[in-house]
């Protein structure tokens, strides 16, 4: 089956903490629409979404899994995602694929770290919120509900009320039943609600109303409600629980007759060109108009092949229709277009303008692609969310001589499928080196690396990405000189440098008047000050956040070449640094955890422990607290597992880099001396 039109479709992404039962959630949708016999379960392992043997045996989502459903005429895609800190970065690659997000909240623990994460990533979507388990003992709904409001604002009104019991959801929009029981608030309540914020937007509506009070029809409501989506003017709230069923129907038909189609939502961030010379393109989502789909996700199986999964965002797709990979040259013919439900791949006729489908075996294709068949497309491009940056890593040594290639090409394969790991080689340990979000995301990476590569290694701390940068300014002027019979090598290069803001990154400036150095030379300059800065003067490690100007320099008619403006470049470029008072920088993580109320002195003790400082608390519920804290990177080894001892395990954290700052002294003074002995041996 495939939907015949846009306006059939509707794109969902399932956000939340892990553990607010999104999977759970997804299969009861998928056996309440007849899309599978019975709902799965993650304890049993047999659920459509946590197909991956890794999700089985941890009991939680890892990747992001396509479904869908039919229910009342309409074509319902379905994406789950991970819910833990580890994998954000494969659940923020899926919101371009989708019209709404849907926010899962578990009623037990209300609104958790994740939930609130989620919930400004996905901004520019429509959002609504699903409070699952319901009917789970202790749950204290009016407080869940309070969390919501203080959290997300009074923009999140309830569209559905649970029972006392939490047994079944009472209709507050389609059918309101004014007088059935609820848990807390009022149908009517409730009702009116909905409606004086829906009709807030729209004047003409908002007179109608005033004349017509409640007998105003949803029908009425649909272009004002979508209206109110888009500008983030309503959130809908609606009660579920997944396991009894209570809410699933009223939920699909939610999704089917409130949740925007591909032309209601609003539009993707498409850009032509690169840098700041990229322009915003707008992308119509009609069947005749040119294809445009953008590759949201790749998993590579060592016996399945690669399989490119992708959004369609304008025109049709049919097997065997020539396509292009970005700016690509080299086209491409599809032989099979597919749908995916979980792990299962069905072939369809054609890839229609909304819909989410997948290519196979096609190595050329990569994560966040744009696939087009004109020319015209060959520089457009999806603007990609805010990734956190990977702060925690770990050095692999293969076991077996000869691997280090094939670990190289299986690496390449894995940061194909996730934006947040990051792959580098360290020359100064000449060690492979894989940083991730956490201590889980890289054992998520190590086990893919033993069964789909069957790669043995050990493991090692890596090293720290320490930063220099410089706290004044300094000039030098540094001659190039060599004769050896023949041409020679003569080039001489007078700069300055200058301290930058934090996050300035670095800026070169050609001040060179009179032809000193010829204007083909500059670029040499530029490379040899980039290599100096890339070296550091200090521990060896990159220079950030400066400024060099280079204003004045000699050249030798016939003996300058580039390599002499290169090493004259570099060396002027040290000797500056040494004289601008050279500074280590350190990488300071921003840490979120979550636990209970009383384990409060004893994190808060642990983040000391570690040079970290608390800058931060909050409240989220009565008996627990989340605690922020700024804490070096280089002292945050073995923390995840401290927390869990300090905590049982019951507790949550999220690890992103903040900034970087200035070394203590004793820090600086260890690590110069260890590049000067380093130096020295070389």
């Amino acid at each position: 089956m495939t939907p015949n039109s846009v306006h059939d479709i509707r794109n969902v992404a399932l956000l939340g903490q892990a553990g607010s039962g999104k999977t759970t959630l997804l299969e009861a949708l998928l056996a309440a629409s007849g899309a599978i016999p019975a709902a799965g379960s993650v304890e049993r392992g047999d659920t459509v979404a946590d197909f991956d043997a890794m999700e089985k045996s941890m009991g939680r989502s890892l990747n992001v899994s396509v479904a869908h459903l039919e229910w009342a005429e309409h074509w319902v895609n379905m994406l789950d995602t991970p819910g833990t800190s580890d994998f954000v970065g494969r659940s923020l690659a899926a919101l371009g694929a989708v019209e709404t997000a849907v926010l899962v909240v578990n009623a037990q623990a209300g609104v958790e770290i994740m939930t609130r994460r989620f919930m400004d990533e996905a901004e520019s979507l429509c959002r609504m919120i699903v409070v699952n388990k319901i009917d789970a003992p202790g749950v204290d709904l009016p407080e869940v509900m309070r969390q919501i409001t203080d959290m997300f604002g009074k923009e999140c009104l309830p569209i559905n009320l649970p029972a006392p019991d939490g047994s079944a959801v009472i209709d507050c929009f389609f059918e309101p039943q004014y007088d059935a029981a609820t848990a807390f608030s009022s149908v009517r309540e409730a009702h009116d609600r909905l409606v004086d914020q829906v009709v807030e937007i729209d004047e003409e509506l908002m007179a109608l109303y005033l004349e017509q009070g409640e007998a105003i029809t949803p029908d009425q409501l649909h272009a004002p409600f979508e209206a109110a989506l888009r500008d983030g003017h309503l959130i809908p709230v609606c009660f579920t629980s997944a396991k009894s069923a209570a809410g699933i129907r009223e939920l699909l038909d939610i999704l089917g007759r409130l949740m925007p189609d591909p032309t209601e939502g609003n539009p993707p961030h498409f850009l032509k060109g690169e840098g700041d010379e990229a322009q915003a393109v707008n992308i119509i989502p009609g069947p005749e108009a040119h294809v445009i789909a953008h590759v949201f996700q790749v998993s590579n199986d060592p016996y399945r092949g690669k399989l490119s999964v992708f959004r369609i965002h304008q025109g049709t797709m049919t097997p065997n229709k020539q396509l292009y990979i970005g700016d690509g040259r080299k086209p491409f013919k599809p032989a099979h277009i597919l749908r995916l439900q979980g792990r299962n791949q069905i072939e369809i006729p054609v890839g229609v303008v909304g819909d989410i489908c997948a290519i196979a075996r096609v190595e050329e294709i990569h994560r966040d692609a744009v696939l087009h068949d004109s020319h015209d497309e060959d520089l457009y491009h999806l603007a990609p969310p805010h990734y956190p940056q990977p702060v925690a890593g770990l050095a692999l040594i293969p076991q077996k001589h000869g691997d280090e290639q094939k670990l190289s090409e299986a690496l390449h394969r894995l940061r194909d499928e996730d934006a947040c790991l990051a792959v580098e080689f360290d020359d100064q340990t000449k060690q492979t080196v894989v940083r991730g979000l956490g201590e889980t995301h890289l054992k998520v990476v190590l086990d893919q690396l033993q069964a789909r590569w069957n790669l043995k290694f050990d493991t090692r701390p890596p090293s720290i990405p320490y930063r220099e940068t410089i706290s004044g300014n300094g000039e030098a002027r540094y001659r190039h000189k060599k004769q050896s019979g023949g041409a020679g090598q003569f080039g001489e290069v007078a700069l300055k440098v200058e301290a930058l803001e934090r996050g300035s990154g670095f800026d070169f400036v050609d001040a060179v008047k009179g032809g000193t150095i010829p204007g083909q030379y500059i670029p040499a300059v530029e490379k040899g000050v980039r290599q100096a800065l890339e070296e550091g003067v200090l521990s060896g490690h990159g220079v950030v956040d400066v400024r060099v100007t280079v204003f004045d320099g000699k050249h030798h008619p016939v003996d300058s070449n580039e390599i002499s403006f290169v090493l004259a470049g570099r060396h002027a470029t040290q000797e500056a640094l040494r004289l601008a008072r050279p500074v280590l920088l350190e990488p300071i993580v921003s840490v979120v955890v979550r636990a209970q109320e009383q384990l409060f002195g004893d994190v808060s003790a642990d983040f000391s422990g570690r040079r970290g400082r608390v800058v931060g608390t909050d409240t989220p519920r009565a008996g627990w607290t989340d605690i922020t804290a700024l804490v070096p990177l280089a002292e945050m080894d073995g923390f995840e597992a401290r927390l869990k001892s300090i905590c049982a395990g019951d507790s949550s954290c999220s690890i992103v880099l903040s900034h970087y700052e200035p070394a203590p002294p004793d820090i600086q003074q260890k690590l110069a001396r260890r590049h000067g002995e380093q130096a020295k041996a070389q």
